[in-house]
């Protein structure tokens, strides 16, 4: 009988020694997760989903146990949760774990992860003020370009700083082993941004349209983070649940605005190339980076479906009214799905 529960003890163990913060599913994953905010705080809520994520993407032979919702487990949960998070983040930054010193990492480790949280909130938020700022009319126009820019470095550090947290630095300064690193981030969400916001932060154009999938990134970051830690203030159940229940309910609504976005500031460069601000190398950086975010699974869902609506719309137009743009555009065609 003690025989056939130690290899579920042993993997209930290695979950909770699993280290998640560094895994892009586990967000992922967890963003997906839909529960009440007051259920979102509670880190025996948490762990139970952790164990749910091992169990679906590491080990699926793990038993995950059913979570209790008696008040003795909710007082009791915390205690054996804290002692898990610990062997959660030793990982990273040790490659050995005795038993007598996990109570001296303990700390260390999370209060990085809670740091990691707090950074990317704090800076968020200041892009989501600033870029609020750029917008509004009523702000000189000078305030409100040097705002534009801001937001955009703002973001350019946060993404930066959620590479290195998440993927870290190459193992080495040479050309294989940074080839390996930019290989595994060139297609995350992050890593896009970066480049999105390089490309209008050092442009002479003043596009505030381009601000939409800024502002989107923003609001998301900063609803979950208030979600999940300010869940209990009351001021925050009085003035602020609802938006940041709606923003995080409506991500999906908020991507799509962010795809039809990126694609119409794609036309409004071509445009800018009869203009006396016309810059072809942003240009055709910029439509390189349109033909990355459509083959790069986090954003490919919502870029195809615009384009194939876009498609839809002008491909019937072209072979009725211009046949001769037909050789041109199979050129193009063929450039973007290379």
């Amino acid at each position: 009988m003690g025989g056939g529960d130690d290899p579920q003890r042993l993997k209930k163990i290695a979950a909770a020694a699993y280290d998640y913060e560094n895994d892009p599913r586990w967000a992922e994953y967890w963003s997906n997760v839909l529960i009440p905010p007051h259920m979102a705080s509670r880190s025996d809520v948490v762990d139970h989903f952790k164990r749910k994520f091992y169990q679906r993407f590491i080990d699926p032979d793990f038993v995950v146990d059913a979570m209790s919702s008696s008040s003795s487990s909710q007082s009791a949960r915390p205690t054996s949760s804290s002692s898990a998070t610990p062997n959660d983040q030793v990982r990273p930054g040790s490659t050995t774990r005795t038993s007598g010193s996990s109570a001296t990492a303990a700390s260390n480790p999370t209060s990085l992860r809670w740091d990691r949280q707090t950074v990317q909130f704090s800076v968020n938020a200041w892009v989501l003020v600033v870029a609020i700022l750029a917008i509004v009319p009523l702000v000189p126009r000078s305030l409100s370009n040097r705002a534009y820019r801001l937001s955009f470095i703002g973001t350019a550090c946060s993404s930066l700083f959620s590479l290195y947290s998440l993927y870290g630095k190459p193992r080495a300064w040479n050309l294989q082993a940074v080839q390996t690193w930019f290989q595994s981030v060139i297609a995350t969400k992050d890593f896009i941004y970066f480049i999105y916001c390089l490309t209008f932060v050092t442009s002479n154009l003043y596009l505030r349209f381009a601000l939409i999938p800024i502002l989107s990134r923003a609001l998301e970051h900063v609803a979950k983070f208030l979600r999940r830690n300010f869940s209990r203030s009351s001021l925050y159940r009085k003035y602020l649940e609802e938006p940041c229940v709606w923003v995080e309910s409506n991500t999906t609504t908020l991507s799509i605005l962010s795809s039809q976005t990126e694609i119409g500031l794609g036309f409004l460069l071509i445009l800018s190339l009869f203009s006396w601000q016309r810059n072809i190398i942003q240009t055709f950086m910029y439509w390189q980076l349109l033909k990355l975010m459509y083959h790069a699974p986090v954003s490919a869902g919502y870029h195809q479906s615009v384009w194939a609506k876009i498609g839809r719309t002008v491909n019937p137009l072209v072979h009725r009214y211009a046949p001769f743009l037909g050789t041109p555009i199979s050129a193009v065609q063929r450039w973007w799905f290379r």
